[in-house]
């Protein structure tokens, strides 16, 4: 672990942000699925789960295996509407990838998310944001909508760049836009696999991982281990006093198998 660290990226879904699964939210976006591909259906609910989220799951399993994520209208036309009028879903790829992204549940910044990422800015630190996702406008929109552009001077999606984590070159993308070397950058994300592997491939000087679930066990390996993790998103100020440091004593070590 070096702990002269100037560049801090963020993970966004379950480490910046966490989902309200309000049932209400969800039905509304799955039957605006459903409109969207010119399905009529009685159960917007029950065609979603039986075909969409089915669907999803094989397109998953080729995004993974070749860490890949397909453009908008490829998604829609080639893995979950392929059965339904090409050219309608050619024109509402781009509305049909930000309403599946709601069909997960309505996405807020985590507690005390956005006072963190302000004062790790004052305190001297670039910050970025390496994400996986479908779709392109959420992102952008949630970012202007909550004020929080400004603090973020690189974000890197798979939506965008096509490349998902644990693959390396969106690490680097971000790297290359904020001018870092990797031994002055540190991960933080909830996703050992993904987050802390990926981070770690690329030779960053430090990652953290989150657990807003105390009980739940992580499961380390040698390859996934972070250097250190939080319960809380604030705690990170604790971590992080001033840019180009890096409180050691204030570390809460991932134990072995927890």
């Amino acid at each position: 672990m070096n702990t002269d660290i100037r560049y801090i990226f963020l993970d966004l879904g379950g480490t910046f942000r966490v989902i309200d699964e309000d049932p209400a939210y969800l039905a509304a976006a799955r039957a605006k699925i459903a409109e969207l591909c010119g399905v009529k259906t009685e159960d917007p609910t029950q065609w979603f789960e039986d075909v969409i989220d089915k669907r999803y799951d094989v397109y998953r399993e080729w995004a993974l295996k070749y860490m890949c994520e397909a453009p908008e209208e490829v998604l829609w036309r080639r893995w979950l509407a392929y059965d339904c009028d090409p050219e309608l879903i050619r024109r509402n790829a781009s509305e049909l990838c930000y309403q599946y992204r709601q069909t997960k549940g309505r996405r807020t910044v985590v507690e005390g998310g956005a006072d963190t990422v302000k004062e790790l800015c004052r305190r001297g630190y670039t910050l970025g944001i390496i994400s996986d996702l479908v779709g392109r406008r959420e992102v952008d929109e949630w970012l202007d909508q909550d004020g929080l552009r400004p603090y973020f001077q690189t974000v890197q999606q798979s939506s965008i760049t096509y490349i998902r984590k644990p693959g390396p070159a969106i690490y680097y993308y971000a790297m290359e836009e904020v001018g870092a070397e990797p031994e002055n950058c540190c991960y933080v994300g909830d996703n050992l696999n993904r987050d802390i592997i990926g981070a770690k491939a690329v030779d960053f000087g430090m990652t953290v991982t989150v657990q807003y679930q105390k009980d739940k066990p992580l499961k380390l390996t040698a390859e996934n281990r972070p250097d250190a993790k939080v319960y809380r998103f604030p705690d990170l100020l604790d971590i992080f006093p001033k840019r180009g440091q890096v409180a050691v004593e204030k570390l809460i070590p991932p134990e072995d198998g927890q």
